[in-house]
């Protein structure tokens, strides 16, 4: 079975949409985007700047323009499941057939600038843990009135919460942990989200769904969504829900996943899943990035994919 990812915020580098305007018809899609989006996705993706494409806002239609781009270019008949890490839901949402395109963008749109503008209510923000006992590190995290945001498997799991909490928990980590700070404009997937998640359901009242084509995980608890009208509500209550990575690779394994791959800007969670499922039975990998990885990507749809078992 072949399993396409839709990465999330963080995944983005300066121009990386660049190459992907040569394809034919593909400015014009992104330009009809942007006004969807409230933002412009051409510039974004070929001459902003690291800062500029940070900016929560710009960040998530962004990231959901970019995989839902390359997506148009592949074979998906033969994709057996889909799943997305936060924003990336979006994207994994409108693969699956839940979401048309424009809606997914639009609902992006949305969802960026409500966080953007939950995150400026308070001084919050996220932090890396890396290693030690996982049972030890969750209950650190807590015990400091901290949540765990994203549980990424492969050792890591990202704290969130007030800075000050953030700054305590850094200077007594859990033992053989390291805590890195990131570079975020608050503590997404958590309570402090709460108006965001508000205004992002509004808008998910006037969209229109379809049941999942294919297999279709949730960040929830990373189990298969069969109702459209389900996957959307989940949308919605991740915005301050944990988003469990941990869970959806682990599905990958149950199910038996034998290839990945990951739509732009890829790499991040590739490398989660060389580093989660390693060893016999570990999934073939091709990250997507660029259109010359087009032809790699479409081999591991003929090989893997459903319409070849």
């Amino acid at each position: 079975m072949l399993a396409v990812l839709s990465p999330g915020q963080g995944s983005q580098k300066p121009g990386f949409l660049t190459p992907w305007l040569d394809l034919p018809g593909a400015r014009d899609r992104l330009t009809a985007w942007s006004a969807l989006a409230g933002v412009d996705l051409v510039h974004l993706g070929t001459e902003a700047d690291a800062d500029e494409i940070k900016d929560t806002a710009r960040t998530q239609p962004l990231l959901i323009a970019a995989a839902l781009l390359a997506a148009e270019q592949l074979p998906l008949d033969g994709v057996g499941l889909v799943a997305g890490h936060s924003v990336g839901e979006l994207g994994a949402a409108a693969v699956a057939g839940v979401l048309t395109p424009a809606d997914a963008i639009t609902l992006a749109g949305v969802r960026g600038r409500e966080m953007a503008a939950a995150c400026a209510l308070q001084p919050t923000g996220m932090s890396a843990v890396l290693g030690g006992d996982p049972d030890e590190v969750i209950a650190t995290i807590e015990k400091h009135g901290l949540h765990p945001a994203n549980r990424n498997g492969a050792g890591q799991v990202v704290a969130a919460g007030a800075l000050d909490a953030l700054a305590e928990f850094a200077a007594a980590p859990p033992a053989r942990a390291r805590v890195i700070a990131l570079a975020v404009a608050g503590a997404f997937h958590t309570p402090y989200m709460a108006p965001a998640e508000t205004a992002l359901a509004a808008a998910a009242a006037g969209v229109s769904v379809t049941d999942p084509a294919r297999t279709l995980l949730s960040n929830l608890d990373g189990t298969a969504v069969s109702g459209g009208a389900e996957m959307l509500s989940r949308l919605v209550r991740q915005v301050t829900a944990p988003v469990r990575w941990d869970l959806c690779m682990r599905t990958f394994k149950d199910l038996g996943v034998t290839a990945v791959l990951e739509l732009p800007p890829a790499g991040t969670l590739a490398g989660l899943v060389k580093r989660e499922l390693k060893g016999e039975g570990a999934p073939e990998i091709v990250t997507l990035n660029t259109p010359d990885d087009l032809s790699a990507a479409r081999d591991l749809i003929a090989r893997h994919g459903t319409a070849q078992h």
